[in-house]
């Protein structure tokens, strides 16, 4: 029998599905299941990585909120994002990754029983993590549409009430894409201030967004800056997974107990990772690098989309994944995935546990396929599910 706090943590379903594709030892096995990306780090991360391995300063739990440098850059990058300064050393912590970062900040901002807004689809490991700090996840619905995600901001905004801690937003969303607007942050600025709640934005895949479209934060909407918390990382937008290093700034007041719960909780960031992930941040070509591989993945998603023309695909706004509306082929996610998996040769992830709604997508990846071996795409699936 579990403890009470993992009563309704159910898994994410991605390990499952990954562990399954890795024991079959197939190269032709699509891996749409799992948010890798074979497009590589910048190449200075991977050069300051290696010299970093030398050094002795890295090999250490020293600085426990993140190495200066470090902070300096994320520092920086928030506040070119918003338009407001934040300072290093009193306004940003680094964590070790951006889920980390999460449950940081939950946990010094949600007491046991108090609400957390957030959108419905949405990722499993965010709602795992409301539940893990005895919040309640609040969910909105996100509604597909022809023309992608939507979510209604007057319902965003009546979400919001007495028992609200916390309102966690994404955007692009992870697994839908959907991208909030400036309408979005108007509707919920009042509420946020009238009820006090904090705003925490998971800003993981913020310029992840299709068609050039500029990315919008809202600590850079007058109403809601004061009550801002951004959680960064280098695992999307960087493609630096495997460093384990994000940060996270805001009002600090707030990030004197956000540095308590870090540094009782994962305690410090990978050392040998963070000199690389500043130099990343701070490179004169960093948003050229991250526009580069936002138009690859658009076109791999583009491209997915042709090929299943006439299955029930919901075009994302941007991020990394696509989601399937099983519902619309009048077959369960579970069972797709496994006929899909043992039919079609294609690893991909049921949405089990992922807000309300997700029993009914399948979430496909398009950041690790190359579209070379995307090209039978079509026949994999007509053969799985025809």
């Amino acid at each position: 029998m579990p403890v009470s706090r993992l009563a309704h943590i159910p898994g994410i379903g991605v390990d499952e599905v990954g562990e399954a594709a890795d024991a079959t030892g197939n190269p032709d096995l699509l891996r749409m299941e799992n948010l890798d990306t074979d497009v590589p780090p910048p190449p200075v991360a991977r050069e300051i990585t290696r010299a970093a391995v030398d050094d002795d300063d890295a090999n250490s739990y020293l600085p426990f909120q993140g190495h200066r440098a470090l902070r300096e850059a994320a520092a920086d990058h928030v506040s070119a994002m918003t338009g407001n300064r934040y300072e290093p050393s009193t306004q940003c912590v680094g964590v070790a990754g951006g889920l980390n970062g999460i449950l940081n900040v939950l946990l010094a901002t949600v007491e046991p029983g108090q609400e957390v807004v957030i959108a419905d689809p949405i990722y499993a490991g965010l709602v795992n993590r409301i539940r893990l700090t005895g919040g309640i996840p609040r969910h909105v619905r996100c509604v597909p549409a022809a023309q992608g995600w939507a979510t209604d901001p007057a319902e965003l905004a009546a979400a919001i009430g007495p028992q609200t801690a916390a309102v966690l937003l994404m955007s692009p969303a992870m697994p839908t894409g959907a991208v909030l607007s400036g309408e979005h942050f108007d509707a919920i600025a009042d509420p946020v201030n009238r009820h006090g709640a904090w705003l925490i934005w998971d800003a993981a895949m913020e310029r992840l967004v299709f068609g050039g479209s500029r990315p919008v934060h809202p600590g850079a909407h007058p109403g809601l800056a004061s009550r801002t918390i951004t959680v960064g990382s280098a695992s999307k937008e960087l493609r630096m997974i495997g460093w384990r290093v994000g940060w996270v700034t805001g009002p600090q007041p707030i990030m004197k107990d956000i540095g308590l719960v870090g540094l009782t909780n994962v305690v410090c960031q990978v050392g040998i990772a963070q000199q690389a992930v500043a130099a990343a941040l701070r490179h004169p070509d960093s948003a050229a690098d991250v526009a580069a591989a936002t138009r690859l993945w658009q076109h791999r998603c583009d491209h997915i989309l042709d090929q299943l023309t006439g299955y029930p695909c919901i075009r994302p706004a941007g991020g990394w994944s696509l989601l399937i509306d099983c519902a619309g082929i009048g077959i369960p996610a579970a069972r797709a995935s496994q006929l899909l998996f043992n039919r079609g040769e294609i690893a991909a992830t049921p949405m089990t546990g992922w807000g309300p709604s997700g029993d009914r997508y399948l979430r496909l990846v398009f950041a690790n396929e190359p579209v070379e071996r995307l090209g039978d795409l079509r026949t994999r699936f007509d053969a799985a599910l025809a």
